[in-house]
């Protein structure tokens, strides 16, 4: 079987809650940013949302990028590192059950990662990510075969957080590479843009065929501040670059030409995903007949979409012929 897209990256299960604003002040959080937490202090947290509803699903930035992947109907493959626990069950069971492939063995012992979701009324989350065992996902636990028959291998920027997942993206491109696939990657976070400025430089100059950022990781990585300008800078070293602007929609350059997609005016409630959920559709898009700028609009309405409700994935999914409108 082919695979459009192999995904890697933290496997991690999220908790999403409706919390207010003085619930972030008092948890002495940064609001709209994602910090990573010990087991305690995560504990501490998951206890304090005792009697508030909670929605759980897999999760982690890569994992659900290729779930909308396959939401779409494409192939869609995945290397994650999960626990023998309830939760690593669960994490490994919903992403099948949604047809991504996954062959990484569990670890022999330590929790699977979480990542509570704090979602206030503005839409912003509030992301305390526990890594747990995802932190020791390695070389070892890449599938070749499975890359050598993907058309594009997608990384997740924010594992190069840690030495042994950092050693396991470059080698996930490494062997992309050898076996003549794509390679698509995200710069995660701008606090990722700020500690890893120079990794991040190095693979979109050596490696990265299509690279994903947002407007303020743009900025932080090319120290400008237009909107443009900055897409530009970043195609000067990427073929193709994807930086979405949120509400005012995105920009693609391919081909040495900005192709500008439009925003879609929606009632955002969760922002949860929509970054992920773009990328997945853009790489569905582009290995199934769709032209830059088809694919651009449907990234750009299935992002939409998804920030309409909770949680990262589309409950309300596309069919066959809203796809269809999207290649006329």
């Amino acid at each position: 079987m082919k695979y459009d897209v192999f995904g890697v990256g933290n496997a991690l299960v999220d908790i999403q809650a409706r919390v207010t604003d003085d619930w972030i002040a008092v948890s002495g959080f940064e609001k709209g940013i994602m910090t990573l937490v010990d087991d305690e202090t995560q504990i501490a947290v998951l206890d304090r949302l005792h009697g508030v509803p909670l929605h759980r699903c897999a999760g982690g930035s890569a994992a659900n990028t290729v779930v909308g992947v396959a939401d779409f109907g494409g192939r869609a493959a995945y290397a994650g590192k999960v626990g023998r626990d309830a939760i690593g069950d669960f994490f490994l069971q919903d992403m099948r059950s949604l047809g991504v492939a996954i062959d990484t063995p569990p670890a022999e012992s330590g929790p699977t990662g979480t990542c509570a979701v704090l979602i206030t009324q503005d839409a912003q989350r509030t992301m305390l990510t526990n890594l747990g065992v995802s932190a020791g996902l390695s070389e070892a636990d890449l599938d070749e075969d499975l890359i050598r028959r993907s058309r594009y291998v997608y990384v997740e920027g924010y594992l190069l957080t840690g030495e042994k997942t950092r050693a396991a993206a470059w080698r996930a491109i490494e062997l992309a590479r050898k076996h003549g696939c794509r390679v698509a990657f995200t710069a995660s976070d701008p606090f990722l843009c700020h500690i890893a400025r120079d990794e991040i430089w190095d693979l979109v100059e050596s490696s990265v065929d299509l690279f994903f950022c947002n407007e303020e990781e743009a900025r932080s990585l090319t120290g400008l501040s237009d909107a443009i300008e900055c897409a530009a800078e970043l195609h000067r070293h990427a073929e193709n670059v994807a930086m979405t602007m949120g509400s005012k929609g995105s920009i693609l350059m391919h081909g040495g030409d900005a192709i500008p997609i439009e925003g879609v005016s929606v009632h955002a409630i969760d922002s949860t995903g929509a970054g992920d959920m773009y990328a997945g559709a853009l790489l569905y898009g582009i290995t199934n007949g769709m032209s830059w700028k088809q694919a651009g609009h449907l990234a750009s309405h299935a992002a939409a979409r998804v920030v309409t409700q909770l949680g990262a994935r589309i409950q309300h999914k596309f069919t066959r012929q809203e796809i269809l409108e999207f290649m006329k």
